[in-house]
């Protein structure tokens, strides 16, 4: 069973996007679902999705990392053995609608595909992955391509030939 997403629509700016609620919980369920995650699933986790704009994302940022710039995506894992209303909480994923939105435009990708892959990313942090040395970042980057395959989703770290 996939877990349980609650999302939080902090900017009206998410407004535009149909569709975009079904991405989110197609992108989390597909992590769950690929077979080097599904292992540690138990079927009681909680994942919390706060859809925020570069402003309110730049404060977290800054309060949680020292950065003082928006980004496309940041994760919070959850407390181990946590439980919430019978739950297991995952953690905290906040996505910056500016930033994507330039981020998918430059890179001529949909914001839905964009999407999934940032929160397939994210999914992956709050599973305990990093992308600290070269080779996690490579083996993570292999996790989400393929994940995001089962979706139908582009390689993002496909690069054109110019």
């Amino acid at each position: 069973m996939p877990p349980s997403v609650d999302i939080i629509e902090e900017s009206p700016l998410w407004a535009a996007f149909s569709g975009l609620r079904a991405v989110i919980v197609n992108a989390v369920a597909a992590v769950a679902a690929y077979p080097a995650m599904a292992m540690a699933m138990r079927g009681d986790e909680e994942v919390t999705v706060a859809l925020m704009d570069d402003r309110s994302i730049a404060e977290l940022n800054r309060r949680w990392r020292k950065i003082s710039a928006p980004t496309n995506v940041l994760s919070f894992p959850a407390a181990p053995n946590a439980r919430y209303d019978g739950l297991r909480p995952l953690g905290d994923i906040a996505l910056s609608f500016e930033t994507i939105e330039r981020e998918a435009r430059a890179g001529g990708k949909t914001i839905n595909d964009h999407v999934a892959h940032l929160v397939a990313h994210a999914m992956l942090h709050l599973l305990g992955y990093d992308h600290i040395t070269d080779r996690d970042a490579a083996h993570m980057e292999a996790l989400e391509v393929a994940i995001l395959a089962t979706m139908g989703v582009a390689d993002p770290y496909e690069t054109e030939a110019a």
